[in-house]
Formats: C-alpha cells, sequence, structure tokens
C-alpha cells in the first residue's frame, strides 16, 4: 500500500481520516499561511483560489521533503457574499465580533484539498458549503464561547458543526466533512485509485 502523509496539525482533519480507516502519519507544513493569504487577496485571488492555493502550498512543501510518498494538503476559508474573508480569531474577542458579523447571514466555506507526490500536484478538489447563521442573541453566544472554550480559536469560522456548533445555524448546504475542514468523500476515491484505501 502506498503511503499517505497529512500536510497539517489539525485535529479535525486527523480525526476524520483516523474515523474513515485511512493509515497517515501527519506533519506540519510550517507555511506561512497568513502571509501568502495576504498575498493572494493583494492579487485579486477569489476564495476558493485562496483555499486551493494553500492546500497546494503544505502538500508541495512536504512532498519535495519525501519522495514517493503521497502527501495530502488542506485548508479553509470563510467568505462572506460581498468577499469579505474571515480568517482564524486570535482571541475570544475577536471570535465574538465574527460570530456577530456572521449572525443572521448566509456565507461559504471553501475546503480544498491536493495531493503532491515527488513536489508535485498530481490530485486537487476543492468542496464549497453555504452555511446560514440563526439570529441568535448575545447572551446565547456567551454561553457558547464559556462551553466551547479555546478550541474554537483553531477553527476558521468559530464553529465546530460537529458538536455545540450546530447551534448556530439555520441552514446548512453542503457536506458536513466541508465543513469541518476536508472534502473527504473526494479525497477517498482518489485513495482508492491510488491503493492507499481499499477498492
Amino acid at each position: 500500500m502506498t503511503s499517505l502523509v497529512l500536510a497539517s496539525t489539525s485535529a479535525s482533519r486527523q480525526a476524520m481520516l483516523t474515523a474513515a480507516g485511512v493509515p497517515f502519519e501527519a506533519l506540519a507544513p510550517m507555511v506561512d499561511e497568513a502571509e501568502l493569504k495576504r498575498a493572494l487577496a493583494a492579487e485579486g485571488t477569489d476564495p476558493r483560489g485562496i483555499a486551493d492555493a494553500l492546500a497546494e502550498a503544505k502538500a508541495v512543501k512536504i512532498s519535495r521533503k519525501l519522495p514517493g510518498a503521497l502527501v495530502l494538503g488542506s485548508d479553509s476559508v470563510v467568505a462572506l457574499d460581498d468577499g469579505t474573508m474571515i480568517d482564524k480569531a486570535p482571541d475570544r474577542e475577536t471570535l465574538t465580533g465574527q460570530l456577530r458579523m456572521l449572525r443572521g447571514r448566509t456565507h461559504r466555506l471553501v475546503s480544498a484539498a491536493v495531493v503532491a507526490e515527488n513536489g508535485t500536484p498530481v490530485w486537487r478538489f476543492v468542496g464549497v458549503a453555504k452555511l446560514t447563521m440563526r439570529d441568535f442573541s448575545d447572551a446565547f453566544l456567551d454561553t457558547y464561547l464559556d462551553a466551547c472554550g479555546d478550541v474554537l480559536l483553531g477553527s476558521v469560522g468559530g464553529y465546530h458543526i460537529e458538536g455545540r456548533g450546530a447551534q448556530l445555524f439555520a441552514r446548512v448546504d453542503g457536506d458536513q466533512f466541508t465543513i469541518r475542514g476536508l472534502p473527504l468523500l473526494a479525497v477517498l476515491d482518489y485513495l482508492r485509485t491510488r491503493s492507499v484505501m481499499p477498492i
């Protein structure tokens, strides 16, 4: 069987692959995501292109160091219809402001996956979900943030839809894997073609 390396330390992505029975090793890609995202946005790259470019940068960087391995990179971007992008919040105050801005509105979550081999991208997929947050109260938001704690700071958008974060939403169009940061079904389909997973 071909080996798979996940170019990510994301607990959510690792949990999805583990739950699906995918054998993998996880390595930190050490990519300056914030700087790359700023440069891409300055060039006018749309959210889909930014997520794809970040996923590729992670996969390629690790792949160059591991000849013969398949390296999976992934990244997610949250964007409003006007093009405004939301980054991971550095603290609770910022996250509170972001969630207040998102409540009562629809936004898109774009999750890209790229597989690289010998330093070259060999496969890519971009999943998109549309999420509508309900118009929750400030009191609910405080309770939610208290209950979930700092773990939310590691999540773009600041929600864990697989848990208490489901209460933030009125409507979701898209699969939960994409929302959690990895278009898993498309990834699994590709891994089967590369003998990482059984057919």
